[in-house]
């Protein structure tokens, strides 16, 4: 196979649905993946799974392949997708089983599993070489889940072996697209070249509508057109590792240059040494050109031998966060919000909680006081949070915002509170020895 084409379906759990529908009725698609996983996504799943709220796996997996499965099922396209988040297994089922009521034959689907870590973690936390001076071993009985981030050449394997869908729980975002470039071109998994390339076609993709300008938008500086109706990308890669990134004709939004670059250093730390389970991908000599409209050409990415390590997504209870919020409007607004702000100060003790935050929302609470500019808004919203070890304690926080109504400045208005668990994340490595994956299929066989 010389090329092969991979559209982006969806950029994360609650993404649009229609623009992977577009995709897949006239994309001319190889493969679709659908990246919808993120650190809390998979702490919730896991949340909910334990309380029975969920099946454990993504809460728009029907709702997705109920969109999709016909249409790929009759334009031979095959999903990838993460959607299986703490349940791949379960998820893989609910796929075979709506596909039966589907009345569609013969799909094969394959889940992947083994990224759940969470009982090795809990019984052994010296096999994790941690970081930041957090010891995992004194928040065992806290612990809520613990995935590493499996590679791509279990997606490849369920690929060659005729899966029509892929589930995956926690799967490194470029892996999802990697594993189609793996299993189409038979690249080797000591290709380091290679893998960088197809790491770097996995990364511009994983976003979904970001690299056609969503996330690029700046009205007056970067005009994107007709946003409401943003069309989701597609790549097509060649088997040498050349990588194209389009998207579809009379759909929302563009591609450029400028959205592909951005696109290209989000979230990369170093953009020599982007480590990944496969490969320490390399975009550092990346260039990049305009080969027609809406169709950029990426050149030179490549790769270096893998560190052997995972990295391990763990998750624990922390306590209770407690908040509170009363919006001012009017002239001397900030200064009844100020008083409000001394008001709850003084009135919530040091013991109670271990982490205070007030912000006065579109003042100071993206960037804090030194970088706001010194203008008086006519509105203001007071947002009073805080970490407490108690429900009890955490529910007191709303409770004294709430209370401004009549004890505090006059002219507050539509106070809010909640109180919710507070979950904390840390990222360990692992040695990749330690994460065996296997593949379970499953098969619908209607008459």
């Amino acid at each position: 196979m010389h090329k092969v084409r991979i559209g982006a379906g969806a950029g994360y759990s609650g993404d649009r649905i229609d623009p992977a529908v577009d995709l897949a009725k006239r994309g001319n698609l190889d493969f679709l993946v659908f990246e919808c996983l993120a650190e809390r996504t998979i702490t919730n799943a896991q949340l909910q799974l334990l309380s029975s709220r969920q099946k454990g796996y993504d809460p728009f997996l029907v709702a997705r392949m109920q969109a999709v499965l016909g249409l790929c099922h009759q334009n031979n396209i095959r999903i990838i997708t993460n959607m299986g988040a703490a349940a791949p297994l379960a998820a893989a089922q609910c796929i075979r089983d709506l596909a039966h009521d589907m009345g569609l034959d013969s799909i094969r689907v394959a889940a992947v599993v083994g990224d759940d870590i969470l009982t090795q973690c809990t019984k052994d936390s010296a096999c994790l070489k941690e970081e930041h001076g957090y010891t995992i071993a004194e928040h065992r009985d806290q612990i809520i889940s613990a995935n590493a981030y499996i590679g791509a050449e279990s997606i490849a394997k369920a690929l060659d072996k005729g899966a029509n869908v892929v589930v995956t729980g926690r799967a490194a975002d470029p892996a999802l697209f990697l594993g189609p470039l793996i299993h189409s071109f038979k690249w080797k998994m000591n290709d380091w070249d290679k893998l960088g390339k197809g790491t770097a076609a996995g990364h511009l993709l994983e976003c979904a509508g970001q690299i056609c300008g969503g996330y690029f938008a700046d009205p007056g500086k970067k005009d994107v057109p007709q946003l409401a109706h943003i069309g989701f990308p597609f790549g097509d890669i060649y088997a040498d590792g050349r990588i194209e990134i389009s998207k579809l004709d009379n759909t929302g939004g563009y591609i450029t240059p400028a959205t592909v670059k951005e696109q290209l250093l989000y979230e990369i730390h170093d953009p020599a040494r982007y480590l990944q389970p496969d490969v320490i991908a390399d975009f550092s000599n990346v260039w990049i050109e305009e080969i027609a409209t809406n169709r950029v050409r990426i050149h030179d990415a490549t790769g270096h031998a893998k560190t052997n390590h995972l990295k391990v997504s763990i998750s624990y209870h922390d306590g209770f966060i407690g908040e509170g919020q009363i919006s001012y409007a009017g002239i001397g607004a900030v200064a009844r919000a100020q008083l409000a702000r001394d008001i709850i100060k003084e009135r919530l003790t040091e013991n109670i909680y271990r982490d205070l935050r007030v912000d006065f929302i579109g003042m100071n609470a993206l960037h804090g006081d030194q970088l706001s500019s010194g203008h008086e808004p006519y509105e203001v919203r007071l947002r009073v949070l805080a970490k407490c070890d108690s429900r009890e304690d955490a529910e007191r926080i709303g409770n004294e915002v709430e209370a401004l109504y009549t004890n505090g400045p006059s002219g507050g208005g539509g106070a809010w509170k909640s109180t919710r668990p507070a979950v904390f994340l840390t990222s360990p490595l692992i040695a990749e020895s330690h994460v065996p994956t296997s593949i379970i299929f499953m098969e619908t066989a209607n008459s």
